[in-house]
């Protein structure tokens, strides 16, 4: 279980050079890449080893609201004001892909784990599911009655896997993906349209749910404006748990690796640890970011929360070696 003594501040750099307001950053699986979209309607990529800008990348004709790499880290996604997605080659900076088919404003977009689609949410009220090396659309998959704000996969495996609880067993048989929208609900989707498989509709927040994620052990978790996070088994559309404890909006979420814990990031200004056994908030961390973009879980622990001013990291270090790891916290300005 983490606790005070377990946390360490890391040392951070700063990423300056936007003109206008920062919408949304991503950074590459291993971190040393960051892609950051902005009103200007451009795209920076930074090298996060260098503290330098690697360029600038133009094409989108308006604010850039949502960035996302490929897990591979072989390709990014940029959603924009313009209705458009592009995707992007991350060694040359080359455009792959202009992605055509939303009619509003694209909120959001998100790589399936394998790399093979991407989803796309839009203030057109859909989701589109997109072949990402062909270029086209795979599906659209239509229900929500406001902005789809938040997309993820759900991970792709057959082997069984049995929680230390007994009410959590889970079987992979399909591959699926949730939304989350405007209208207070969470959707659940085959990502291949089957005859007897339907879309599962997940109620009970009462405000916007901007943020969707999975576990690697089949947790769905959504984050809301309602102030809360809610855990659920999506297979069987079970509410395991009502999280409580921010006093703003949920704006980013991530699991950690093995799935028993659970990060939540609200514009109050703290970031909240959650046990996923048992649904207990087991650390807060104050101070993080204001403006939250990215919530997420390095493979070694490392939690990151970035934002438009400023990004922190918090490492869950050993005892042993607290002294080693006691590094003062800066912000970054990005």
């Amino acid at each position: 279980m983490f606790d005070d003594e377990n946390y360490t501040h890391i040392n951070l750099k700063e990423f300056s050079g936007h003109k206008d307001e920062v919408n949304c950053c991503a950074f590459s699986t291993d971190w040393e890449i960051l892609v950051t979209g902005c009103d200007d309607c451009l795209v920076r990529v930074w090298n996060t080893l260098t503290n330098k800008m690697v360029c600038k990348l133009r094409g989108h004709q308006g604010a850039v609201k949502s960035c996302a790499f490929s897990n591979d880290s072989k390709m990014f996604a940029t959603a924009s004001y313009d209705t458009t997605v592009r995707v992007w080659q991350t060694r040359t900076g080359d455009c792959i892909h202009v992605l055509q088919g939303h009619t509003k404003s694209v909120e959001m977009v998100a790589f399936s784990p394998d790399c093979t689609k991407l989803c796309s949410g839009s203030w057109d009220c859909s989701a589109i599911m997109w072949d990402v090396e062909q270029g086209c659309v795979l599906r659209i998959l239509s229900g929500h009655s406001s902005l789809v704000q938040s997309c993820d996969f759900d991970y792709k495996d057959k082997h069984v896997y049995t929680l230390v609880t007994s009410w959590w067993r889970r079987v992979f048989k399909i591959e699926v993906k949730a939304t989350g929208s405007w209208d207070y609900t969470v959707r659940v989707w085959p990502v291949s349209p089957i005859a007897d498989e339907k879309v599962k509709i997940l109620r009970g927040h009462t405000s916007n749910v901007h943020a969707v994620v999975f576990s690697r052990l089949g947790f769905l978790a959504s984050g809301s404006w309602d102030q809360t996070v809610r855990l659920w088994n999506p297979d069987t559309s079970t509410l395991l748990f009502v999280l409580s404890g921010h006093t703003g909006w949920v704006k980013a979420l991530a699991f950690s690796m093995d799935s028993l814990y659970l990060a939540s990031a609200a514009d109050d200004q703290t970031v909240l640890i959650w046990d996923v056994t048992s649904g207990t908030c087991i650390k807060e961390l104050q101070g993080m970011t204001d403006q939250v973009h990215t919530c997420k879980y390095s493979t070694e622990g490392t939690l990151l929360a970035s934002g438009a001013s400023e990004v922190t990291l918090m490492v869950r270090s050993k005892p042993a070696e607290k002294e080693q790891n006691s590094a003062e916290q800066e912000t970054s300005t990005v």
